[in-house]
């Protein structure tokens, strides 16, 4: 009898609604058991943990402590301004010109660079030297940089009495893509993904003879023209000389109307996604759009050589360390050109990059396809990769 009246007590505490409160605000244990919320350079530094400790193996430690720590820049001179008044302060403060290269015999110092067995240029190799050495000078670019191991910022850039900016501040490995397209005077470029400008700059002080910057944002194509109006004399941003557009470039329908285009990718930046929170790609909801980066970037690539005209160049290039969105973007993109659309180009050697610019930057000694600048805390430029692809006749 006793037991028949708990029983009945107990369901009739079941169905009381207070009862039914307190089960409804009970902790589920799918709740519980749900992933932490982790922000955007937390879930990028576990992905570049989890990927690049085995594509670089015992070197991830060592890029990982220069990725994490503060980015090296450097000063490219506005040739639109006072270029000798502007060199004369970047002098001053113990910077030097990285492009000023200086014919001399491999340096003995043990840097990053040069800790590795110096290779001997070949036969084969000494006539790409030359070309290359040869297109660097007449390129005509000034970039300002820090020794190895000083750490120390440039300032802001000043305007001038004509309103221009004296340089402009980036990672100085950007100019890299630039002056592998080697621009001459009489050369159409296309900047297929040109924001926020600093390439696209570079590209026009090379004085080439017209320029198309195109990036299918809105918001970055406005920060491209503010950078433009801020560095160009007013009738150089002509419609003759220089286009700003905000195109889809995967759909670009200009082509075999470029010499030359520079196919500076969207990627994982990664620098960026591992200190930044804003516009993190790395973030839960862009989880999406990160896993089809290949696909973008092999689009964009084809859209370019689709654009280039037979016998001319085009750079691709990436601020990632991951070999999914640089050499396999490449081979991919070159089989799909040759395959489906009949287009067949060809990588071109890019190797005396690696010579001229040893003592500036460290690049990475086992890149199948293209050249990539790694950081390093002595040197902490890059991640840059960039591959020089030829359209065949």
């Amino acid at each position: 009898m006793a037991a028949s009246m708990a029983v009945r007590f107990l369901v009739r505490r079941i169905q009381s609604p207070i009862y039914t409160a307190r089960r409804e605000h009970r902790m589920k244990k799918k709740w519980a058991s749900s992933l932490p919320s982790l922000s955007g350079p937390q879930l990028a530094l576990q992905y570049c943990d989890s990927n690049y400790s085995v594509q670089f193996g015992e070197d991830w430690a060592a890029l990982r402590l220069a990725l994490l720590s503060e980015q090296k820049y450097g000063a490219m001179v506005n040739l639109f301004s006072r270029p000798e008044a502007v060199t004369a302060d970047l002098s001053a403060l113990h910077s030097e010109d990285f492009l000023m290269m200086e014919e001399e015999s491999p340096g003995t110092d043990l840097t990053p660079a040069d800790s590795a067995p110096h290779r001997d240029l070949t036969p084969a190799d000494s006539a790409p030297h030359r070309d290359t050495v040869t297109a660097l000078h007449a390129a005509a670019l000034s970039c300002y940089t820090f020794p190895r191991g000083d750490i120390q910022r440039f300032p802001s850039p000043r305007a001038d009495l004509s309103g221009l900016l004296g340089y402009y501040l980036m990672d100085a490995a950007s100019l890299l893509p630039v002056l592998a397209l080697n621009v001459q005077p009489d050369h159409r470029v296309l900047d297929l993904c040109a924001a926020p400008g600093g390439k696209s700059l570079a590209l026009l002080m090379q004085n080439c003879r017209f320029l198309a910057a195109n990036d299918v944002s809105v918001s970055r194509t406005n920060r491209l023209r503010r950078v433009l109006q801020s560095y160009l004399p007013h009738h150089l941003r002509t419609e003759e000389r220089v286009r700003v557009t905000s195109w889809d470039g995967t759909e670009w329908e200009e082509h075999g109307s470029y010499d030359r285009v520079l196919v500076d990718v969207p990627c994982t930046t990664d620098r960026h996604s591992l200190i930044e929170t804003d516009n993190n790609i790395f973030i839960r909801s862009r989880s999406k759009e990160r896993q089809t980066l290949p696909a973008l970037q092999t689009a964009l690539l084809l859209a370019g050589l689709h654009a280039v005209t037979p016998g001319g160049d085009v750079v691709y290039s990436t601020c990632s360390l991951s070999q999914l969105q640089n050499e396999f973007v490449v081979e991919r993109a070159l089989e799909v050109a040759a395959s489906e659309y009949g287009i067949h180009a060809s990588v071109q050697e890019l190797r005396p990059f690696r010579e001229i610019f040893r003592k500036t930057f460290n690049f990475h000694e086992k890149s199948r396809i293209g050249e990539l600048v790694l950081p390093h805390l002595t040197a902490n430029f890059g991640p840059i990769y960039f591959c020089l692809l030829r359209r065949e006749r």
